[in-house]
């Protein structure tokens, strides 16, 4: 038997566990709260070991773009040391003359801190560019620098030879990137962007071609050259032609991505820039 059953004066049954029967053990509060610090332990030490920028810290995210931003700009730490120390001085100056010496000396702190901070940025983002300059996928690095607002598709069609279409919906409409051989790209284009107005329903597509000869989006200006487009679109709009373009990718082969860079490197650029207004 599996269990026995006892009746009590009152006439209720209560059910015993046999003796082979064992009884599930229920963690005490000491071996509860143990647990619930080594779990806490582990976090730790996984975001500490991680180079995602979404896991670390705010001085660490600004320290691991320095780091990768110096490596393609040697110039940096005395550009850095500049931006901050000419509003100190600035201050120290004319809080000598006007008898306001710390009040103008902190102001010049302030300043020449943010002042760094958006040179930082500034000059993360040309790093970036000249890092995966002429590489095949490097357009993911420019629509990585867009707005929130922008939902950005990389590699939603490609040939054997390299040459992609990626994809970005926002307030300036539906916007298709092509990258790759000019003659063989636009072709690939087109065929793209008739497909796009088909389920676009009476939404402009706007094409554009990456590269440096005429007519062509350097890759430091795409993101300014998409952002700048006319808003065409509100957020429900977007949300609705989102929706529509699944039926659309749906009935794509996979598409392999091709070799390029990979999204992490530009995050450590937006997490910079998080980092100078807050999180």
């Amino acid at each position: 038997m599996a269990e026995r059953r006892t009746t009590t004066r009152t006439g209720s049954t209560a059910v015993t566990p046999a003796k082979g029967a064992q009884a599930t053990k229920t963690p005490t509060a000491k071996e509860a709260k143990a647990q619930a610090k080594a779990a806490r332990a582990a976090i730790k030490e996984r975001r500490k070991n991680s180079t995602d920028p979404a896991d670390m810290g705010r001085f660490r995210q600004i320290g691991q773009a320095y780091k990768v931003t110096h490596e393609f700009d040697p110039q940096l730490p005395w550009l850095l040391a500049a931006a901050f120390l000419v509003p100190v001085a600035i201050g120290v100056a004319v809080g000598l003359l006007w008898d306001h010496l710390i009040y103008l000396v902190v102001m010049g702190l302030l300043v020449g801190l943010l002042l760094a901070m958006m040179l930082l940025v500034r000059r993360a983002k040309r790093a970036t560019y000249k890092r995966y300059a002429g590489q095949t996928g490097s357009a993911e690095v420019a629509l990585s620098m867009l707005p929130k607002q922008w939902v950005s598709s990389p590699v939603v069609a490609a040939t054997r030879q390299r040459d992609v279409v990626h994809r970005t919906i926002g307030p300036g409409g539906l916007v298709l990137i092509g990258e790759g051989e000019a003659s063989r790209v636009r072709p690939l284009l087109q065929s793209e962007a008739r497909k796009h107005e088909r389920v676009a329903y009476g939404i402009t597509v706007t094409t554009l071609v990456m590269g440096d000869a005429p007519n062509q989006v350097p890759l430091d200006k795409l993101a300014d050259r998409i952002r700048k487009l006319p808003k065409t679109l509100e957020s429900n709009q977007v949300t609705d032609l989102k929706q529509r373009l699944r039926a659309l990718d749906a009935v794509r082969p996979v598409i392999g991505m091709p070799k390029g860079p990979m999204p992490g490197d530009p995050r450590h650029v937006r997490s910079s820039r998080q980092a100078t207004r807050g999180r």
